[in-house]
């Protein structure tokens, strides 16, 4: 395996993650328990978690409201792509 695609793997097993953290805290918000907090959600999503939050959010209706989730998921992407072109460039 070369270093880009270790890298490319790492990332994509985080965005992965930070989908399974979103999901867990909307079953968490389902069921009235205590919640992740927004900052961790939104800082996950700026740490190259942009992806995963973004699939998370429409695959489980949450967090869909709120405009400034929707843009630390679009920085995030953002972020993430600018990191595969320098790594793959």
């Amino acid at each position: 395996m070369t270093r880009q695609q270790a890298l490319s793997f790492v990332i994509f097993i985080w965005n992965f993650f930070v989908f399974l953290v979103y999901g867990l805290d909307k079953g968490k918000a389902q069921k009235g328990q205590y919640r992740i907090s927004e900052k961790i959600l939104l800082g996950m999503s700026l740490a190259l978690g942009g992806l995963g939050a973004l699939s998370a959010g429409y695959f489980f209706h949450h967090k869909t409201r709120k405009w400034y989730f929707k843009l630390a998921w679009l920085v995030g992407v953002v972020f993430l792509l600018g990191i595969f072109y320098m790594i793959w460039r």
